[in-house]
Protein backbone atom coordinates (compact mmCIF):
# COMPACT_ATOMS: atom_id res chain seq x y z
CA UNK A 1 0.00 0.00 0.00
CA UNK A 2 3.02 2.52 0.31
CA UNK A 3 4.04 1.81 -3.10
CA UNK A 4 0.41 3.23 -4.42
CA UNK A 5 0.91 6.61 -1.35
CA UNK A 6 4.70 6.70 -3.58
CA UNK A 7 2.30 7.14 -6.83
CA UNK A 8 -0.16 9.52 -5.44
CA UNK A 9 2.37 12.01 -4.61
CA UNK A 10 3.94 11.17 -7.91
CA UNK A 11 0.77 12.23 -9.45
CA UNK A 12 0.44 15.43 -7.39
CA UNK A 13 3.98 16.57 -8.14
CA UNK A 14 2.78 15.90 -12.14
CA UNK A 15 -0.14 18.60 -11.15
CA UNK A 16 2.29 20.71 -9.46
CA UNK A 17 4.42 21.31 -12.26
CA UNK A 18 1.98 21.44 -14.96
CA UNK A 19 3.00 18.30 -16.63
CA UNK A 20 -0.67 17.37 -17.46
CA UNK A 21 -1.67 20.85 -18.80
CA UNK A 22 -2.11 19.43 -22.38
CA UNK A 23 -4.58 17.36 -20.47
CA UNK A 24 -6.36 21.00 -19.39
CA UNK A 25 -5.36 23.77 -17.60
CA UNK A 26 -6.24 22.50 -13.65
CA UNK A 27 -6.63 25.10 -11.26
CA UNK A 28 -7.11 23.47 -8.27
CA UNK A 29 -5.94 19.64 -6.46
CA UNK A 30 -7.87 18.01 -3.58
CA UNK A 31 -6.40 15.18 -1.38
CA UNK A 32 -8.89 12.52 -0.20
CA UNK A 33 -11.83 13.96 -2.21
CA UNK A 34 -15.25 12.13 -0.97
CA UNK A 35 -17.35 11.14 -4.09
CA UNK A 36 -20.32 9.66 -2.31
CA UNK A 37 -18.76 7.20 -0.29
CA UNK A 38 -15.55 6.46 -2.54
CA UNK A 39 -12.64 8.53 -1.73
CA UNK A 40 -9.79 9.59 -3.87
CA UNK A 41 -6.05 10.12 -2.92
CA UNK A 42 -6.22 13.03 -5.58
CA UNK A 43 -8.92 15.42 -7.31
CA UNK A 44 -8.16 18.18 -9.87
CA UNK A 45 -10.63 20.29 -11.76
CA UNK A 46 -9.88 22.67 -14.59
CA UNK A 47 -10.71 23.95 -18.10
CA UNK A 48 -9.66 24.15 -21.83
CA UNK A 49 -9.56 27.94 -21.00
CA UNK A 50 -6.08 29.80 -21.44
CA UNK A 51 -4.53 31.18 -18.81
CA UNK A 52 -2.01 33.12 -19.79
CA UNK A 53 -1.09 36.42 -21.50
CA UNK A 54 -4.64 38.21 -22.25
CA UNK A 55 -4.64 38.00 -25.92
CA UNK A 56 -4.69 34.49 -25.52
CA UNK A 57 -7.30 34.19 -23.13
CA UNK A 58 -9.36 36.28 -25.00
CA UNK A 59 -9.12 34.06 -27.92
CA UNK A 60 -9.92 31.32 -25.74
CA UNK A 61 -12.83 32.88 -23.81
CA UNK A 62 -14.35 33.13 -27.89
CA UNK A 63 -13.51 30.01 -29.32
CA UNK A 64 -12.64 27.42 -26.42
CA UNK A 65 -15.94 25.25 -25.34
CA UNK A 66 -16.79 25.90 -21.46
CA UNK A 67 -16.30 22.05 -20.72
CA UNK A 68 -15.53 21.74 -16.68
CA UNK A 69 -12.29 18.93 -16.70
CA UNK A 70 -12.08 16.55 -13.78
CA UNK A 71 -8.93 14.21 -13.11
CA UNK A 72 -9.47 11.57 -10.33
CA UNK A 73 -7.11 9.61 -9.22
CA UNK A 74 -8.26 6.16 -7.00
CA UNK A 75 -5.63 3.32 -5.40
CA UNK A 76 -6.28 0.05 -4.47
CA UNK A 77 -5.15 -3.49 -4.14
CA UNK A 78 -7.14 -4.45 -6.85
CA UNK A 79 -10.60 -2.96 -8.85
CA UNK A 80 -13.04 -5.55 -10.50
CA UNK A 81 -15.95 -4.35 -13.39
CA UNK A 82 -18.26 -4.11 -10.34
CA UNK A 83 -16.25 -1.68 -8.67
CA UNK A 84 -15.45 0.31 -11.92
CA UNK A 85 -19.23 0.48 -12.47
CA UNK A 86 -19.52 2.31 -9.47
CA UNK A 87 -17.17 4.57 -9.65
CA UNK A 88 -18.21 5.66 -13.36
CA UNK A 89 -21.82 6.07 -12.20
CA UNK A 90 -20.56 7.96 -9.01
CA UNK A 91 -18.37 10.17 -10.92
CA UNK A 92 -21.10 11.26 -13.65
CA UNK A 93 -23.80 11.73 -10.99
CA UNK A 94 -21.47 14.20 -8.77
CA UNK A 95 -20.49 16.07 -12.24
CA UNK A 96 -22.32 17.79 -15.29
CA UNK A 97 -23.66 15.78 -17.94
CA UNK A 98 -21.43 17.89 -20.65
CA UNK A 99 -18.35 17.49 -17.87
CA UNK A 100 -15.03 15.74 -19.18
CA UNK A 101 -13.78 13.17 -16.54
CA UNK A 102 -10.17 11.26 -16.16
CA UNK A 103 -10.18 8.34 -13.92
CA UNK A 104 -7.03 7.04 -13.30
CA UNK A 105 -6.80 3.93 -11.86
CA UNK A 106 -3.58 2.13 -9.95
CA UNK A 107 -3.75 -0.92 -8.32
CA UNK A 108 -0.95 -3.73 -7.03
CA UNK A 109 -2.22 -6.61 -8.39
CA UNK A 110 -2.16 -7.80 -12.16
CA UNK A 111 -5.75 -6.11 -14.32
CA UNK A 112 -7.90 -8.89 -14.54
CA UNK A 113 -9.10 -9.92 -17.61
CA UNK A 114 -13.08 -8.44 -16.98
CA UNK A 115 -11.64 -5.62 -15.60
CA UNK A 116 -9.40 -4.72 -18.74
CA UNK A 117 -12.21 -5.57 -21.20
CA UNK A 118 -14.67 -3.39 -18.82
CA UNK A 119 -12.26 -0.40 -19.19
CA UNK A 120 -11.74 -1.02 -23.08
CA UNK A 121 -15.38 -0.79 -23.83
CA UNK A 122 -16.28 2.07 -22.01
CA UNK A 123 -18.64 3.79 -24.57
CA UNK A 124 -19.12 7.02 -22.84
CA UNK A 125 -16.88 9.83 -24.92
CA UNK A 126 -16.54 12.18 -21.86
CA UNK A 127 -15.14 9.73 -19.47
CA UNK A 128 -11.41 8.49 -20.00
CA UNK A 129 -10.06 5.87 -17.77
CA UNK A 130 -6.10 4.87 -17.51
CA UNK A 131 -5.62 2.01 -15.25
CA UNK A 132 -2.06 1.06 -14.59
CA UNK A 133 -0.81 -2.23 -12.43
CA UNK A 134 2.55 -1.94 -10.21
CA UNK A 135 2.72 -6.07 -10.37
CA UNK A 136 3.37 -6.93 -14.03
CA UNK A 137 3.91 -3.16 -14.74
CA UNK A 138 1.07 -3.00 -17.61
CA UNK A 139 -1.86 -0.17 -18.56
CA UNK A 140 -5.11 -0.36 -19.97
CA UNK A 141 -7.15 2.23 -21.68
CA UNK A 142 -10.80 3.04 -22.32
CA UNK A 143 -11.01 3.05 -26.24
CA UNK A 144 -11.56 6.75 -26.71
CA UNK A 145 -10.09 10.03 -26.83
CA UNK A 146 -10.05 10.91 -23.61
CA UNK A 147 -8.56 7.51 -22.10
CA UNK A 148 -6.01 7.44 -24.89
CA UNK A 149 -5.28 11.16 -24.24
CA UNK A 150 -4.43 10.46 -20.73
CA UNK A 151 -2.58 7.58 -20.57
CA UNK A 152 -0.36 9.40 -22.87
CA UNK A 153 -0.01 12.65 -20.73
CA UNK A 154 -0.39 10.94 -17.14
CA UNK A 155 3.20 9.44 -15.81
CA UNK A 156 2.71 6.73 -13.17
CA UNK A 157 6.34 5.44 -13.55
CA UNK A 158 8.34 8.49 -12.11
CA UNK A 159 8.54 11.80 -11.00
CA UNK A 160 10.77 14.58 -10.37
CA UNK A 161 10.86 16.32 -7.07
CA UNK A 162 13.00 19.73 -6.63
CA UNK A 163 12.65 22.92 -4.99
CA UNK A 164 14.38 26.05 -4.86
CA UNK A 165 17.30 26.24 -2.33
CA UNK A 166 17.40 29.31 -1.24
CA UNK A 167 20.84 29.36 0.86
CA UNK A 168 22.91 28.29 -1.66
CA UNK A 169 21.47 30.36 -4.25
CA UNK A 170 22.46 33.29 -1.41
CA UNK A 171 25.83 31.37 -1.13
CA UNK A 172 26.54 31.98 -4.90
CA UNK A 173 25.24 34.99 -5.13
CA UNK A 174 27.55 36.65 -2.06
CA UNK A 175 29.99 35.17 -3.63
CA UNK A 176 30.20 36.85 -7.11
CA UNK A 177 29.17 40.05 -5.18
CA UNK A 178 31.52 40.24 -2.79
CA UNK A 179 34.55 39.13 -5.83
CA UNK A 180 32.68 42.13 -7.83
CA UNK A 181 32.61 44.70 -4.80
CA UNK A 182 36.41 43.91 -4.16
CA UNK A 183 37.75 44.38 -7.82
CA UNK A 184 35.18 47.94 -7.92
CA UNK A 185 37.46 48.96 -4.76
CA UNK A 186 40.69 47.99 -6.57
CA UNK A 187 39.98 50.47 -9.52
CA UNK A 188 39.18 52.82 -7.09
CA UNK A 189 42.53 52.43 -5.22
CA UNK A 190 44.25 52.81 -8.92
CA UNK A 191 42.39 56.36 -9.07
CA UNK A 192 39.21 55.83 -10.69
CA UNK A 193 36.61 57.03 -8.81
CA UNK A 194 33.87 56.49 -10.30
CA UNK A 195 34.13 52.69 -9.86
CA UNK A 196 32.52 53.03 -6.49
CA UNK A 197 29.14 54.52 -6.55
CA UNK A 198 25.42 53.25 -6.58
CA UNK A 199 24.71 52.95 -10.20
CA UNK A 200 28.18 50.83 -10.21
CA UNK A 201 26.70 48.32 -7.51
CA UNK A 202 23.42 48.26 -8.63
CA UNK A 203 25.15 46.98 -11.76
CA UNK A 204 27.08 44.66 -9.95
CA UNK A 205 24.47 43.42 -7.92
CA UNK A 206 21.92 42.78 -10.81
CA UNK A 207 24.80 40.69 -12.54
CA UNK A 208 25.73 39.15 -9.44
CA UNK A 209 22.22 37.71 -9.20
CA UNK A 210 22.19 36.44 -12.99
CA UNK A 211 25.38 34.57 -12.20
CA UNK A 212 25.12 33.59 -8.90
CA UNK A 213 22.10 31.76 -10.15
CA UNK A 214 23.55 30.01 -12.94
CA UNK A 215 26.53 29.00 -10.61
CA UNK A 216 23.65 27.82 -8.08
CA UNK A 217 22.17 25.58 -10.89
CA UNK A 218 25.48 24.06 -11.89
CA UNK A 219 26.78 23.46 -8.69
CA UNK A 220 24.03 22.95 -6.16
CA UNK A 221 20.30 22.45 -7.39
CA UNK A 222 19.02 19.48 -6.54
CA UNK A 223 16.74 17.26 -8.63
CA UNK A 224 15.24 13.52 -7.01
CA UNK A 225 13.62 11.10 -9.55
CA UNK A 226 11.43 8.57 -7.83
CA UNK A 227 10.70 5.48 -10.29
CA UNK A 228 9.36 1.73 -8.88
CA UNK A 229 12.91 0.45 -9.84
CA UNK A 230 15.41 3.04 -8.51
CA UNK A 231 16.21 7.16 -8.11
CA UNK A 232 18.17 10.01 -9.68
CA UNK A 233 19.30 12.73 -8.29
CA UNK A 234 21.23 15.67 -9.40
CA UNK A 235 23.04 17.98 -7.95
CA UNK A 236 24.08 20.43 -10.43
CA UNK A 237 25.78 18.68 -13.10
CA UNK A 238 26.57 15.80 -11.34
CA UNK A 239 24.16 12.50 -11.70
CA UNK A 240 23.60 9.78 -9.45
CA UNK A 241 21.24 6.58 -10.10
CA UNK A 242 20.62 3.70 -8.30
CA UNK A 243 18.62 0.66 -7.81
CA UNK A 244 16.23 -0.26 -5.39
CA UNK A 245 17.49 -4.10 -5.97
CA UNK A 246 21.06 -3.24 -5.01
CA UNK A 247 20.20 -1.72 -1.36
CA UNK A 248 19.72 -4.27 2.01
CA UNK A 249 17.40 -1.74 3.99
CA UNK A 250 16.71 2.68 4.83
CA UNK A 251 16.48 4.35 7.50
CA UNK A 252 15.89 8.19 7.82
CA UNK A 253 18.93 10.05 8.99
CA UNK A 254 19.14 13.81 9.80
CA UNK A 255 22.81 15.90 9.06
CA UNK A 256 24.38 18.08 11.36
CA UNK A 257 22.36 20.87 9.42
CA UNK A 258 18.84 19.44 10.41
CA UNK A 259 18.41 18.11 7.00
CA UNK A 260 16.25 15.42 6.29
CA UNK A 261 17.67 12.43 4.27
CA UNK A 262 17.01 8.81 3.35
CA UNK A 263 19.78 6.63 4.16
CA UNK A 264 20.22 3.94 1.80
CA UNK A 265 21.91 0.49 3.05
CA UNK A 266 24.45 -1.46 0.82
CA UNK A 267 28.33 -2.06 0.85
CA UNK A 268 27.89 1.57 0.97
CA UNK A 269 25.62 3.73 2.46
CA UNK A 270 24.26 6.24 -0.07
CA UNK A 271 21.56 9.75 1.51
CA UNK A 272 18.85 10.87 -1.00
CA UNK A 273 17.79 14.17 0.37
CA UNK A 274 14.56 14.99 1.21
CA UNK A 275 13.96 18.12 2.46
CA UNK A 276 16.07 19.66 -0.10
CA UNK A 277 13.52 18.41 -2.77
CA UNK A 278 10.44 19.25 -1.05
CA UNK A 279 9.84 15.38 -0.03
CA UNK A 280 7.39 14.14 2.93
CA UNK A 281 9.91 11.71 4.77
CA UNK A 282 6.76 9.58 6.17
CA UNK A 283 5.47 8.35 3.17
CA UNK A 284 8.24 7.86 0.95
CA UNK A 285 10.02 6.03 3.52
CA UNK A 286 7.12 3.96 4.34
CA UNK A 287 6.94 3.06 0.30
CA UNK A 288 10.71 2.98 -0.41
CA UNK A 289 11.67 0.65 2.50
CA UNK A 290 8.31 -1.84 1.35
CA UNK A 291 10.20 -2.00 -2.31
CA UNK A 292 13.15 -2.76 -0.77
CA UNK A 293 11.91 -5.66 1.19
CA UNK A 294 10.42 -7.33 -1.72
CA UNK A 295 12.86 -7.45 -3.97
Amino acid sequence: MHELDLITDMVEEQFVKGDLRWLANFSEIHRDYAVGDITFPIYASGSLRERGFILSRIFSTLVTPKYKIHFLLYTSPEVDPKFLRKLIISCKDKFGTDDWIFLGLVQSQPLGKATKEAIENINDRNVGIAAYSLAPKETVTSNNVLGKGLAKQLKLTEAKFEIFDWPNYLKSFTMIFALGVLMLVVIFLFGVPQAIQPLTLLIMAVFSLIVGHRIYKARYHMVLTLSNKGFQLSEGKKVTEGKWSNYMDVTIHITPRYETCLRLYSKETFDLPLSRVGLSRKEVYSAIREIIKKK
